[in-house]
């Protein structure tokens, strides 16, 4: 089993390389629903792959200066704070309940569908944003619009382990349509550390955490997000995008059903 993890690990990195979403969007339904993990657990798990691996492609981007760190911050006041309060609802509604455990299902497939929508949708709603310039937000309000939106993710992020990716990344392209793409992709990444770092140990806390399954994801990961990186310009980004739409938009109808 520890090698069909590093392959699973491989091949959602190899994806992630190549289209810069879906990681915890592919990999929290694929432990649940191939694996038959325990979705609290899947989460967790999930989480602590998410804190690892971003805390590098932040480092990344830090070098070649594609991070907004006045977004970043104001991101982390929300999403922060949220996270925390999140992790403690869950330890307070029963941590690892079966009941709880069903909320957590219907959460990834509803974190699933926003994000298809999000992959599908981005371009247009980004073409629409710098078509109407007057509907942009500035100054106190786009601080306060970025806090909330943080805030939306650190809960939905907790609870799911997804939305961090595409989901905030499409925020990112609504609140701030000017920023270059590049500081968009590090910006998303660099405040999904402390945020998915937050949560992993909470789930910690929880007891929701499978290290030996985390070891053997990294190991898949790793090598597989960097060959995917290296194919990305070989193969249309439209292709790529509409075969993980159709991906997770399976995996969402399944956990529902």
């Amino acid at each position: 089993m520890t090698l069909t993890y590093i392959i699973s690990g491989f091949a959602v990195g190899t994806l992630v390389g190549l289209t810069g979403v879906g990681g915890g969007s592919l990999m929290t339904p694929l432990l649940t629903l191939l694996f038959g993990v325990s979705p609290a657990v899947a989460v967790g798990t999930d989480l602590a792959f998410a804190s690892i691996t971003k805390a590098a492609g932040t480092f990344t981007h830090r070098l070649r200066g594609t991070v907004e760190w006045n977004v970043v911050r104001l991101l982390c006041y929300g999403a922060l704070p949220a996270a925390l309060l999140a992790t403690l609802a869950l330890k307070y509604f029963g941590g690892l309940s079966k009941e709880l455990g069903q909320i957590i299902r219907y959460s990834i497939a509803t974190s699933v569908f926003l994000t298809v929508i999000a992959i599908l949708y981005r371009s247009k709603l980004m073409s629409w944003i710098n078509a109407h310039p007057e509907r942009q937000l500035h100054g106190r309000k786009l601080a306060l619009a970025t806090v909330a939106a943080g805030a939306v993710l650190g809960v939905l992020v907790t609870i799911s382990s997804i939305g961090a990716g595409a989901i905030g990344a499409t925020i990112l392209v609504l609140l701030y349509p000017k920023m270059p793409a590049a500081h968009v992709a590090g910006t998303d990444i660099a405040y999904a550390v402390p945020l998915t770092a937050i949560a992993a140990i909470g789930h910690w806390w929880l007891g929701s955490i499978n290290w030996e399954l985390l070891g053997s994801l990294l190991l898949g990961s790793v090598p597989g997000i960097t060959l995917g990186s290296l194919a990305a310009k070989a193969v249309p980004e439209k292709l790529l995008r509409g075969i993980l739409a159709t991906t997770l938009t399976l995996v969402a109808c399944k956990l529902v059903l």
